[in-house]
């Protein structure tokens, strides 16, 4: 329940972003009927130029927590000229995450100072630089090495040119936009808890999430068995195609997930990784699939229910639980912007992260 009313606030904070604030029109807003985020064009002309002293810039504010469609407005503010080391960026795509949603509801652990820009992750272009910077110049493209470091959904941004990554242009914006969180979490889950190998099999649930992709993705480069739990819903058929056609193994609701015989049957062998970002049943559920010795790895809770483990799981299958700080931990020590460059060079052989292969993502309601 509580995840279908994410989604319902996400959609209509969606149609909001669409209708009402086209003139901060570089939001990606998700769409399960489409592989990629969509963006609108940006209409520079109302912007202002780069040459001038100071440049007009419109932002998504808000000052206390609440109703997204309530409590976040738009400003328009004037930006200095970038000091000697600094830069100025122009926000090209910026994704509505439910992250971003659950920050300005207050509803997210981790709560901006008031008031805040949202937007954890996006890619701007530079338009000029201060003095002292040389590592970057007007025309690259970056995204924030930090999630929050000064909100993405904005037109225009002064930052300290430290805080920004270099990407190569080759990568779309909208896979731009999208790899600092998913695709690295992604590859740290499936790499840093269990060794993995060929043939070996990874069950998750919230498959149709934008981590869940990226999660298939690599797992059918790297020859990895997945099976993927989902929601029921009136579009099921769909999107078990649409998962199926990124590589998933095998797409189950969580009705045909306690019916299953695809491992007794040995079409797939038990799990040895399993990774939970439901919580509650669904949880206990997805545990029951895993290997003797086998882990499961929570990186979140969208039903907002506790995750209960079975006694006999933890002593008679020496089952072990890992929590989401551990991934937190885990992707700010080896650096979100490096892995998602990691997942971009890992199998290149087979893909060409041009195409956007690993950041194929849509959001099904």
């Amino acid at each position: 329940m509580a995840h279908s009313q994410r989604q319902k606030t996400m959609a209509s904070f969606s149609n909001i972003l669409t209708h009402s604030f086209k003139i901060i029109p570089q939001i990606c807003i998700y769409s399960y009927k489409s592989t990629i985020l969509h963006t609108s064009a940006l209409n520079m002309d109302d912007l202002g130029s780069c040459q001038a002293r100071s440049i007009s810039s419109q932002k998504l504010v808000f000052s206390e927590f609440g109703d997204p469609a309530k409590v976040v407005r738009l400003e328009t503010e004037e930006l200095p000229s970038p000091k000697s080391n600094e830069v100025l960026v122009r926000m090209l795509a910026a994704p509505l995450n439910p992250a971003d949603i659950n920050t300005i509801q207050g509803v997210y652990p981790a709560k901006p100072p008031l008031p805040a820009v949202p937007g954890n992750e996006g890619v701007g272009e530079i338009l000029s630089v201060g003095s002292d910077v040389k590592n970057l110049r007007p025309g690259d493209r970056v995204i924030p090495k930090e999630a929050s470091a000064w909100g993405t959904w904005r037109s225009h941004a002064v930052s300290d040119a430290q805080r920004l990554s270099k990407i190569p242009k080759e990568i779309g914006i909208v896979e731009a936009a999208t790899m600092s969180v998913n695709p690295s979490t992604a590859y740290r889950m499936l790499k840093d808890f269990v060794q993995l190998s060929a043939g070996d099999t990874v069950i998750q649930n919230g498959a149709n999430s934008a981590a869940g992709q990226n999660v298939i993705q690599l797992c059918n480069v790297w020859g990895l068995n997945s099976v993927n739990i989902v929601r029921d819903r009136p579009n099921i058929d769909e999107l078990k195609i649409f998962l199926k056609n990124l590589g998933a193994t095998h797409i189950l609701t969580e009705q045909e997930l306690s019916k299953t015989d695809i491992f007794k049957s040995r079409a797939v062998s038990k799990a040895k990784l399993a990774l939970n970002c439901v919580g509650g049943k669904s949880a206990v559920e997805v545990l029951r699939q895993l290997d003797h010795k086998g882990v499961m790895v929570t990186y979140g809770g969208m039903s907002r229910e506790p995750v209960t483990l079975p006694t006999s799981a933890l002593i008679f299958k020496d089952i072990s639980s890992i929590p989401r700080n551990d991934i937190i931990k885990l992707v700010i020590l080896k650096s979100g912007t490096e892995q998602a460059f990691a997942v971009l060079n890992d199998g290149a052989g087979s893909m060409d992260y041009r195409d956007g292969t690993y950041f194929n993502i849509a959001l099904f309601s």
